[in-house]
């Protein structure tokens, strides 16, 4: 299954892959991808980081919940090793650059059937220095509930506290009663604290 928000991208990696593999199914965001998956099944998932209305790494904690032997393998242009971390500490199998060749994808896939990780030696040796700074997961991010996490990204994606009622299903009052509580929780006094916050916590991927 893939999962990117280029669709453009996405075709290319479906003609790319099905030679080989059984592509069962394509999402453009976080959200469709933790509807979808659990009805589809797959073995692997390939799933990009910064995704519109959840991230892929939220995403991926969840699904690990729903499906536990479902193998993600995270396909991105960021190069920020700590993501990398992060992916790995949420069950990560592989991690790879948009950049890396294509038979390197089709190799991560297979290794990951195998139950073996890969990781792009692209990044490989500015991940062992993050493992070292950085040995569990985004702490202040994690004192947020998953509701919260979703709120942070879609505010920070620019959206008013109706169109995040709309996406999340609940009132604008409710959503405004999260935003003030975060806010409050993080000692922060502005929306662009909130943003700066979610872009530095990895909730909110460019």
């Amino acid at each position: 299954m893939l999962a990117d928000d280029h669709t453009i991208l996405v075709e290319a990696f479906r003609k790319l892959l099905e030679p080989h593999f059984e592509v069962v199914g394509t999402v453009s965001d976080g959200r469709a991808l933790l509807e979808t998956a659990p009805q589809l099944k797959p073995d692997v998932i390939i799933v990009d980081i910064g995704m519109p209305l959840m991230n892929g790494l939220e995403a991926a904690s969840r699904l690990k919940e729903l499906i536990p032997a479902v193998k993600l393998i995270f396909l991105t242009m960021n190069e920020d090793p700590d993501l990398a971390v992060e992916a790995i500490h949420r069950g990560a199998s592989g991690y790879l650059l948009k950049s890396s060749a294509a038979s390197e994808l089709i190799h991560a896939i297979q290794m990951s059937l195998k139950a073996k990780p890969y990781i792009t030696p692209k990044i490989a040796r500015g991940m062992q220095r993050a493992f070292i700074n950085n040995p569990g997961p985004r702490a202040r991010a994690k004192t947020l509930t998953p509701r919260q996490r979703e709120v942070v990204q879609l505010l920070a994606e620019g959206k008013s506290m109706k169109e995040v009622a709309d996406v999340l299903n609940v009132t604008p009052r409710t959503v405004a009663f999260h935003k003030y509580r975060i806010m409050e929780e993080l000692s922060l006094k502005t929306t662009a604290d909130l943003i700066q916050f979610a872009i530095k916590s990895g909730i909110l991927v460019t």
